[in-house]
């Protein structure tokens, strides 16, 4: 019997890794679990998690269309490159890299993401709120998105 391996590239059965936390968000107890639960989900097809575990201020319900067409694409691995959790642990950050193919053409998503607690139902949880593309210039809302989607950065990752 072959064991469903996590997209995440942990080598860990998917059941014992990223879906304990696609069933329930809180179960992530560090940025690092979320971030890899979010890639998951991605080939998984899981929108409503990714949208679910952006940080209130995001809007991210709004994006909603956007985040399910990234989830077309095909998501071929992870590298976390770091992670770090500061501030009494309300704030992480997770440096990645994500492998996928767009349009027949290799893509990476090289982000430093950021994450904060947000208390939900009266319990903290980990919530992605935004990223930095290392070795990037900070793109314009028309420039094209530095993660290769081919979109204007305003309709894909701001």
């Amino acid at each position: 019997m072959q064991t469903d391996l996590c997209p995440c590239c942990s080598n860990k059965p998917y059941a014992e890794c990223c879906a304990p936390v696609h069933q329930h968000p809180a179960n992530a107890a560090h940025p690092e679990q979320l971030m890899r639960a979010r890639y998951s989900a991605h080939p998984k097809g899981l929108v409503d998690f990714i949208v679910a575990t952006y940080h209130c201020e995001c809007g991210a319900e709004a994006f909603r269309d956007d985040i399910a067409m990234m989830t077309d694409h095909q998501w071929q691995s992870l590298e976390v490159l770091d992670s770090e959790v500061l501030n009494h642990g309300e704030l992480g950050f997770v440096t990645f890299k994500a492998h996928f193919i767009a349009d027949g053409e290799p893509q990476c998503l090289h982000e430093r993401s950021r994450f904060v607690q947000e208390t939900i139902n009266g319990q903290p949880q980990w919530r992605y709120i935004d990223g930095v593309f290392p070795g990037h210039i900070k793109a314009g809302r028309n420039d094209p998105c530095p993660c290769g989607s081919g979109r204007k950065f305003k309709k894909c990752c701001s």
